[in-house]
């Protein structure tokens, strides 16, 4: 083969380091986005941190106002020159401050081995004991159960001691009675049955229906739970009111006593944009808790500008510093036009709620913005909208839609808060089987199937209607 050049043309999509940081910012959290921003700090002298008002928020303001900025507004600072560097940052709101509060995390408070340990230390059980009852605290579960078997137990102990040290099963079962009398009843069970028995004596003893209740989880729990009241009645001998009250007994008693003691301190979303009603319009602005406020230092970007650098480390860190800028401020840019679009095509919602949903897909969005759909949908993933009704992930304002009897489109959000309103709605002896609440709908103008109802009842964690079904 004779070897020979050939000149060829092409068109190749090449992605630019900024665009890629853009797209890798956009599609992060605002936690993550923040570490990244902190990260960044960290490794680049040239930017820094600062309180200016630097950047729009998106603000609402008067239809009669000037388009001048105001002191409570935000602005973009360009300051020219090579490397471009911009100041950028979000804008206070004065008194609006009040209404961004969040919930602080809560106090750190002590475990459940923890609190178990405290009281077993000024408890006046004599040491011995007291050894072997903080082994079997350490070897609760979360939910304050002994998930352990004690034979096993001891056999494990037994192996690295001797003599009078030596522990036996009797011992660990002993510890276990004065570990479930230790604290709050419950504690220390082995089973849920042992659990709510444990919860049924500390009761006192003139409590209606304790005795029957005690029978029931003793010896017919897998009946409760399966709602066979049929056979309880007719094995305990007992009447339906007696069992009705036996059984809200029951419901009143907690199954994991261990969980109250869960110090694990939920992860608090901070929303990026907030959404708010101005002269009976929807309107969205940023949010300035979420924004980083960055900027370049125009000390050493003034140094590098009149040394007129063109390469070097300092001068790629200038240009690293500008685009890390540019790109947060169109990270912001894109969340707050997405979630306006979005706003102003679900402002039903936020006026009557989640049966008022309508069906959105991101392809709307996107034709509405002139974005791609994969932009859309980095800017919904993991960012957040604070409305009048809660806070929610923007994702959760799609969804497809099912057709009505007249024609029209409803969103499956609407169906899941009607079939929600039809149980909550029922009478609790005869709840409404799937097929039923399918024919209510119908009845409505939505075509709903049975297994759909049955698809978005688990969804909602709905228990089927054999299970719902009480006296």
């Amino acid at each position: 083969m004779k070897a020979s050049l050939q000149l060829r043309m092409s068109q190749q999509l090449t992605l630019t380091p900024q665009l890629q940081q853009s797209i890798r910012l956009l599609q992060l959290s605002t936690q993550d986005m923040q570490q990244e921003v902190a990260r960044m700090l960290d490794e680049n002298p040239l930017l820094e941190l600062t309180d200016e008002v630097v950047f729009n928020a998106g603000e609402p303001r008067a239809e009669s106002e000037s388009a001048e900025p105001r002191e409570s507004d935000a602005e973009v600072t360009d300051h020219g020159g090579e490397g471009d560097a911009m100041e950028w940052n979000a804008a206070p709101h004065g008194s609006d401050d009040e209404n961004e509060d969040y919930p602080e995390q809560a106090a750190l408070q002590a475990s459940m081995r923890e609190h178990l340990h405290a009281l077993l230390s000024v408890s006046k059980i004599d040491s011995r004991d007291k050894l072997i009852i903080g082994m079997l605290i350490d070897a609760l579960d979360e939910k304050g159960y002994m998930a352990q078997d004690l034979a096993e137990l001891a056999e494990l102990l037994q192996r690295g001691q001797e003599g009078e040290q030596e522990i036996t099963l009797d011992d660990l079962e002993t510890a276990l009675v004065q570990l479930q009398y230790l604290d709050r009843p419950g504690i220390g069970a082995r089973n849920l049955s042992e659990c709510l028995a444990l919860q049924l004596k500390a009761l006192p003893e003139e409590t209606p229906e304790r005795d029957l209740a005690m029978r029931l989880v003793t010896q017919h729990l897998d009946l409760v739970a399966a709602h066979d009241f049929a056979r309880i009645k007719k094995s305990l001998r007992c009447s339906d009111e007696q069992l009705r009250a036996a059984q809200n007994l029951i419901l009143s008693l907690n199954p994991k006593p261990g969980e109250a003691f869960d110090r694990t301190v939920a992860d608090f979303v901070v929303p990026d944009v907030i959404v708010e009603k101005h002269k009976e319009k929807w309107r969205v602005r940023l949010n300035s808790n979420a924004m980083p406020k960055l900027r370049v230092n125009q000390l050493y970007a003034s140094m590098l500008h009149q040394r007129d650098e063109k390469s070097g480390s300092m001068a790629a860190q200038l240009q690293e510093a500008s685009w890390l800028v540019k790109s947060l401020r169109q990270r912001f840019e894109t969340i707050l036009q997405v979630a306006q679009a979005i706003v102003e095509r679900q402002g039903a919602f936020l006026e009557h709620g989640e049966i008022a949903m309508r069906p959105l897909v991101l392809r709307e969005i996107a034709d509405v913005l002139e974005l791609h759909e994969s932009t859309v949908s980095r800017a919904t993933t993991q960012k957040f909208m604070r409305t009048p009704r809660g806070i929610y992930e923007f994702k959760y304002f799609f969804g497809s839609g099912l057709v009505t009897e007249s024609g029209g489109i409803c969103s499956s959000a609407s169906i899941r808060e009607l079939i929600k309103q039809l149980v909550s709605g029922e009478d609790p002896c005869k709840p409404l089987t799937d097929g039923r609440m399918s024919e209510i709908l119908a009845q409505q103008g939505f075509k709903v199937a049975r297994r759909t109802i049955a698809k978005y009842r688990e969804a909602l964690h709905i228990l089927p209607v054999n299970l719902r079904k009480s006296l």
